[in-house]
Parts: structure tokens; sequence; C-alpha cells
């Protein structure tokens, strides 16, 4: 169960099924994800839980555990996005004892578990998030962002299939593959990068930065396909290193507003890549800052912080990815303490300048 594949294709799926077929299978989707990228065909004999939420949510969470533990299967296949993939994998180490109070050891950071219930697969129907290799998953608790980090969450098996991204729509393409984008970047800045992440965030961000934007205007198979292992990538990336400023900074855009997660991090993301770079000189000094900005610059073709920066509000403009947050019906201004409250501290730590309050107010606000 420990083989990992690259690119695979329906046969993978089916054969895999068939060597399995004397087990218990469950599959954890979304409805959208599950008919839209035609799964349901090649699921459709299993017994099926669907999510309803946009963004993993506590109370959802307890309901799926439930159904799962009700169902007691040897194997669980999550179909879909970032937050099926996330609740899938959290519930694959959650255990009766710790389901009576996991709203505060959640909130407490506690250790859930070291050990799985069953044996989780993973097949992600977007190009965004490389939640199929990542050690953490994220769940909402009255509209605030948490996180669960370990091993014991990284998938058994996964399968990168670009025919189930295919064809989703423009929006969903657009929010998450620029979810990978970020995601690389950030993980190239961030204080917990080595080596291998660098290499994986660089390797990522080369594929999406050749292909994001005609993967939206000109499908392509092979396009599809490169922003599907930019994804992986980038997942690998980030489960080293953790993303910074603009991913922690995000998560309340989405629980206050609706906005998907990708589009949530395209808002101010060139916002704290300026502030970053021109407060240099009060980096923590762990690697240079300027060499990790100069590789930006070479990936993304410009020659400074503000090139960079309009580069990818190009970007945005040509993916739909709005930030003008009246037309979005934002009330920056009258919202801004409820943003801050909901800011996830973990990934601002990660953050190679330190960042005060007044500076994220000052950064949000675009002041």
């Amino acid at each position: 169960m420990k083989k990992r594949l690259k690119i695979s294709t329906k046969k993978n799926i089916l054969n895999f099924l068939k060597k399995n077929s004397k087990k218990k299978i469950l599959i954890i989707t979304g409805k959208k994800s599950f008919f839209g990228s035609k799964a349901n065909k090649i699921f459709q004999k299993y017994k099926v839980i669907f999510k309803s939420k946009s963004y993993p949510e506590i109370e959802e969470l307890k309901s799926i555990y439930f159904k799962v533990k009700k169902f007691s299967p040897d194997i669980v296949i999550a179909v879909g996005g970032g937050s099926v993939l996330d609740y899938a994998k959290i519930v694959s180490i959650l255990n009766p004892e710790n389901i009576k109070n996991l709203n505060q050891n959640i909130k407490n950071n506690n250790q859930i578990s070291n050990s799985k219930n069953f044996n989780l697969i993973a097949i992600p129907t977007t190009a965004g998030s490389g939640a199929e290799i990542t050690s953490n998953a994220v769940i909402y608790i009255n509209k605030k962002k948490f996180s669960f980090e370990g091993k014991n969450l990284i998938p058994d098996l996964f399968f990168l299939c670009p025919f189930f991204v295919h064809n989703n729509p423009f929006k969903l393409k657009a929010s998450s593959g620029f979810d990978a984008i970020s995601q690389s970047i950030e993980s190239i800045l961030s204080l917990r990068s080595n080596k291998l992440s660098l290499t994986f965030a660089i390797k990522s961000l080369k594929l999406s930065v050749k292909n994001y934007i005609n993967f939206l205007h000109n499908k392509s198979l092979d396009r599809t396909t490169s922003m599907v292992l930019s994804s992986h990538l980038s997942g690998k990336a980030i489960s080293i290193s953790k993303t910074i400023a603009p991913h922690a900074i995000s998560y309340p855009f989405t629980s206050i507003y609706g906005l998907s997660h990708g589009h949530a991090v395209s808002l101010n993301l060139e916002k704290f890549l300026y502030f970053n770079y021109k407060n240099i000189r009060f980096a923590k000094k762990k690697f240079d800052i300027k060499r990790r900005y100069k590789i930006l610059f070479q990936i993304f073709s410009v020659k400074s912080i503000k090139e960079l920066c309009h580069k990818i509000k190009i970007f945005k403009k040509k993916a739909l990815l709005h930030d003008d947050y009246n037309k979005l019906g934002i009330n920056i201004k009258k919202d801004i303490n409820n943003i801050l409250a909901g800011v996830n501290i973990l990934r601002l730590k990660n953050n190679p300048i330190p960042l005060k309050k007044e500076d994220l107010k000052k950064i949000i606000l675009n002041k």
C-alpha cells in the first residue's frame, strides 16, 4: 500500500479495485467533484458518503466520522478537492475516545492519534492543494481555522489522474491552480524550508508559471497533466516547509465571506511579497532572502519586486480572481478586526520577516 504512483490511468484504479475486491471499500467525496469528474462511473457500485460544506467544518467532520465507523471499511477512497481529502485524512485517525472532546483537543493542538483506522487512498479531482501528499489537514471551528499535523495523516496511496481534473469549471481551475502557485512561492520563502522543499517548490512553480493561464483558457490534457504535477510537487514542498503569511491571512476570507481557498490566498499574495522584500533587513537570518527572491524573479522572467508583483496581478486578472474588496462585497474597514482574529498564527510564524498586527492591518488595507 505504500507504493507511490505518478500519473495514473483509469486502468490503474480499476486494477487496484480488482486487487482489493474482497475488502470493504468506502468512498468519501463531494457531489460536484464526484459527478463532475465522472468518478461516479468508476465507483458506482461502492458505498458513498457525500460531504456538503464548501470547506471542512467540525460538525460535518463528526457526522462523516460516525457514518464511516458504522460502515467499518478496510479501505477509504477520498475522491475530491482539498476539503474532501482533509475530512478523510482526519477521520482516518479519529477514535471513540477523542471524538468526545474533539473541539477542545483541536483547539489545544493535542495529539489525536498515532494510528490509522483504515487504509486511506487519495484521488484529487483538482490541481491545487497537493493534499494527497501533505502531512496536515484543515478543520474550521466557529469559522476559525485549525490544523491537524502528523505523518500519520499522509494517505497510504494516491492516484494522480488528469482525466478527473480536465473538465473542471474555469472558476475551480483558477482558484485551485493559484493555490498551487502560492504554495510554491510561500514554500520558497518559508523559514522552515530546506534544500529538498526548495527543489520541489521550484519544479512546481516552473510548471505552474508556464502552464497556468493556458490551463485556464486553452484546454489541453498535457497542460492539465502539468498542473496536476505542479499541485503535487507544491504539496510535497509545503509538507516540509509549511506556508507563510498569504495563507495565514487567507482563512477568514473563506470562512467569513465564502471565497474559495485559492481565491482567498490570491487576495494579498503580492502585497506580502512586496512587504517581505522591502523589509529584508529585518529578516530572521536562516538563509539569504534576496537569493530566494532572485529565484522567483528568474522563474517569472522579471527583474524587480515591482515587476514580480505586476506579473502576479496579471495572472490574477487573466484568472478572474478579483481582489477589489468592494466588488467582492467585503467591507474591509468594518471587518478588519474579525479578519485579523481569524489569522492562523502557526503559518504566520513561518514568514521570513516578523509581522505585527499593525503590519497585517496595513497590508490588508493596502496602506
